[in-house]
């Protein structure tokens, strides 16, 4: 599927989504990326005040949340980005909120990003069946097992779904994402 498949207009409103214990540079990469490409990328989060980035099981840098998930409306933004991290990912995954959220943006026809452990919220909130995903290797069982079609690539373009498995393939991963926002 060619890139242009994700997206056939303009999407400049990004829905971060995370809670402490995301990974990093898979928040910071994407975002920076979408700054440069002229997108408005906001942190979204359950939590209020800030959110603690880790890089892989240390603690890093703490972001300040731009809006709490209890406000955020799927209708306000045009794509949503979810990083990875075990802890993030694992809290989300059972976040009610964060569930009927991913699914309003999927719903609504709109552009999703996942990397590395964010696809956890994506089964949990009952999306994958039928999707092809790519993913940090742990969760190929996982998403298999919810019907998903999970291949070892570096990125992966369903429908208007990018997935990636990394941090090593952030380069590609941004690739695909500034397509929803051109």
């Amino acid at each position: 599927m060619n890139a242009s498949a994700v997206s056939s207009q303009p999407c400049r409103r990004v829905a971060m989504l995370v809670t402490d214990g995301f990974e990093q540079v898979e928040l910071t990469s994407p975002r920076d990326a979408l700054r440069q490409a002229g997108a408005e990328p906001r942190i979204v989060s359950p939590k209020d005040g800030s959110v603690q980035g880790f890089n892989h099981d240390e603690k890093a840098d703490s972001f300040p949340v731009d809006l709490p998930l209890a406000q955020a409306r799927a209708e306000d933004f045009d794509v949503l980005v979810l990083p990875g991290g075990v802890l993030n990912a694992d809290t989300l995954r059972t976040d009610e909120q964060a569930q009927a959220f991913v699914r309003a943006f999927d719903e609504a026809g709109k552009p999703i990003a996942v990397i590395c452990h964010g696809a956890w919220l994506l089964i949990d909130a009952g999306l994958v069946q039928g999707r092809k995903l790519t993913s940090w290797p742990s969760l190929a069982t996982d998403l298999r097992n919810a019907g998903a079609t999970w291949v070892d690539q570096e990125v992966v373009v369903d429908g208007r779904w990018v997935s990636s498995r990394k941090p090593d393939d952030l380069p590609a991963f941004n690739a695909q994402l500034l397509e929803c926002v051109r």
